[in-house]
């Protein structure tokens, strides 16, 4: 074989080494594949999943791009086939979205609850008021400033389903301010302006030094703040990285991961920010 006939032979070896590489294994390139988490803001504030997802990618080899948005936007993405798994807190909208056919399976989690924190000088005097809505009517009659997140997320909704117990309309009133912005940005604004919000107490207590809010109501069954995590149906969207979810979703039930969510937050904030429920029926969380 001449000099040219050896160049050319071993050019086309290259090519065809490339190509394999490059284009035509689909299916190799994916091994090495990210998981799309949409998720509430509240995992995010917390500082939860920074302790967990790098213990995740490091078990099962799968990278996680994490998008933090409220509840509400999080399932929008599900409902689009724009996640592979979503962890969220709106129950309601939750069961919704799996009655429509968008979720494979929803498993629980972990839950906390929701606070009404104000200012210490508590304007509307709710302090210490036993139900949450005998706190709105409060804040309404004073019309003492409230903040919102506005945003559709589990918080948002669940803060709207308050107002509607406490039979108040609070939409379109001067002393109601929604902020369009995630729980953390929102207990600032409240801290700003010396308002009210609703907010999960995991989030609150993770930003507690910076805010000068108090915590003004707890303890009402109402209150009660539940995370499902809920899995993309890939026969409704064949590219949804099935694997990667269900990888996901089984590392956030697994006994070592509800050991690791019952002791978050203990050293630094003398309690847990969220409590295991891996295994549990809803009707007992809070009891």
């Amino acid at each position: 074989m001449d000099c040219n006939r050896k160049i050319t032979a071993f050019l086309i070896v290259a090519m065809a080494l490339l190509a394999g590489s490059w284009g035509a294994s689909p299916a190799a390139a994916q091994k090495v594949k990210s998981v799309i988490l949409a998720t509430t803001t509240s995992t995010q504030d917390t500082g939860l999943l920074d302790v967990l997802i790098p213990i995740f990618e490091k078990k099962t080899g799968f990278m996680v791009k994490t998008i933090a948005v409220g509840s509400g936007q999080a399932m929008a993405m599900g409902r689009k086939g724009e996640a592979d798994v979503l962890l969220v807190h709106s129950p309601d909208d939750e069961k919704a979205f799996m009655k429509a056919g968008f979720g494979a399976r929803r498993r629980l989690v972990m839950h906390n609850d929701f606070i009404i924190v104000g200012p210490a000088a508590d304007p509307a005097k709710i302090k210490g008021t036993k139900k949450s809505a005998d706190a709105l009517k409060k804040i309404a009659k004073s019309e003492s400033l409230f903040v919102s997140r506005g945003d559709n997320s589990g918080t948002h909704a669940k803060e709207k389903n308050l107002w509607k117990a406490a039979a108040v309309k609070a939409e379109g009133q001067k002393w109601y301010q929604q902020t369009g912005l995630g729980m953390g940005q929102t207990l600032a604004v409240a801290a700003e302006k010396k308002g009210y919000t609703l907010a999960d107490r995991g989030t609150y207590l993770a930003l507690k030094k910076k805010l000068g809010l108090d915590i003004l109501v707890e303890g009402d069954a109402k209150l009660l703040n539940i995370y499902h995590v809920i899995e993309l149906n890939g026969k409704k969207f064949p590219k949804v990285n099935v694997a990667g979810g269900t990888a996901f979703a089984d590392f956030m039930v697994a006994k070592e991961t509800q050991k690791i969510i019952k002791t978050f937050g203990v050293e630094k904030f003398g309690s847990p920010l969220f409590f295991p429920d891996a295994g549990k029926r809803v009707e007992s969380l809070g009891k």
